[in-house]
């Protein structure tokens, strides 16, 4: 489901000063899993699962987003919350 977020999370994923703005679910996990730059971490996994819970029904949207901005700071991926 394409539902959009209250609020979008703003990330610097391809650099410094090069902003990427995440609005949804899908595309967050879209992010996590194509142009995330570390491969693992204890963030990066629950923010994978959780995405996953709300595309399915499971879990909300806000639930997503949270876990999408903690998964950032793990990463140490500047953002715009």
């Amino acid at each position: 489901m394409q539902t959009n977020w209250k609020k979008p999370v703003t990330v610097a994923l391809e650099g410094p000063d090069q902003w990427v703005v995440i609005r949804t679910t899908q595309a967050a996990t879209w992010a996590l899993i194509e142009d995330w730059p570390t491969e693992e971490g204890p963030a990066l996994d629950r923010a994978c699962a959780v995405c996953a819970d709300v595309m399915s029904g499971k879990r909300n949207r806000e639930e997503a987003r949270q876990a999408f901005i903690e998964a950032a700071i793990e990463a140490g991926i500047p953002n715009k919350e």
